[in-house]
């Protein structure tokens, strides 16, 4: 008798412990509904966050941003709705995949201080230079603050560079003071900063640097951020009277290009140019 009320005490015990786990599961599924019903209901806008992890000092691309919904109660102050509104600043901070990208953490890569004076972003390891806008891609107002672009420079070169010397005009040439044209890549990826106006763009405006390209009659230099290696290289081809022309790079295209510098010997080899020796 006692082992049977015993029994039947495990049994009434069972139940109901089986009776508790079936409402506290109802509870907390009908729960879990209310919350997701609510945050459903909850408005969404549309914000811009990092694509990729961006490193601090980066100027940010198309590349490194995306837009997604987020409710509004989520959404911190400073928040972005626009790529546009991001692209082409300079990042304050390191930025993980993912993270929203707040305004007070972004920088433009050119400004005018109070004072007037270039409040340009430069890392600790470059140089500001200021190139002279003779190629037609800086006169035609094509370039803007934040493209990369490459340098192309044509300069003449002694033919017999075993025997250097200085000719008339301080150019060099070799002992027959003959030269010989070469055209060649001089810097890859090289980031413009900013523009330099003219006169006139000065007087209307009131300050030097554009915030885009400026009219093709107002660009006087052209604003980059180097290595002082490569600030050096590109001064020593500027004094040689090196003729420079740029090209613009697409979105993200930071690789460097497989290419040869051309010379007349490259020009005759690769179009099969016939010349009186060959005859």
């Amino acid at each position: 008798m006692g082992r049977l009320r015993g029994f039947l005490w495990l049994v009434a015990g069972l139940v109901v412990a089986g009776l508790a786990g079936i409402v506290g599961f109802i509870t907390l599924s009908r729960a879990a509904a209310q919350s997701v019903g609510e945050m459903a209901a909850k408005p969404a806008l549309p914000v811009v966050v990092a694509a990729r992890a961006v490193a601090l000092r980066s100027t940010l691309t198309s590349e490194d941003l995306e837009v997604k919904e987020l409710p509004v109660d989520l959404l911190p102050e400073g928040v972005l709705s626009d790529v546009l509104d991001a692209q082409g600043k300079v990042a304050l901070v390191d930025i993980s995949p993912g993270e929203l990208i707040l305004a007070q953490r972004l920088m433009e890569p050119n400004a005018i201080s109070a004072d007037g004076r270039l409040a340009l972003f430069i890392a600790e390891d470059e140089v500001l230079m200021a190139f002279p806008a003779t190629d037609l891609m800086s006169r035609a107002g094509v370039l803007k603050p934040g493209d990369r672009v490459d340098l192309l420079i044509s300069l003449h070169f002694p033919t017999d560079r075993g025997m250097v010397m200085l000719a008339e005009g301080g150019k060099v040439a070799g002992p027959g003071g003959k030269e010989e044209l070469a055209t060649f890549v001089l810097l890859e990826n090289v980031g413009i900063a900013g523009f330099v106006g003219g006169p006139s763009a000065q007087e209307e405006s009131g300050d030097i640097l554009s915030s885009g390209a400026k009219e093709a009659s107002s660009v006087e230099a052209i604003l980059f951020t180097l290595s002082p290696q490569d600030a050096l290289v590109l001064k020593y081809v500027k004094d040689a009277g090196g003729v420079q022309d740029i090209v613009l790079r697409a979105p993200g295209a930071e690789h460097p290009f497989s290419i040869e510098p051309v010379d007349v010997d490259f020009v005759i080899n690769r179009y099969r140019i016939p010349t009186e020796v060959g005859r």
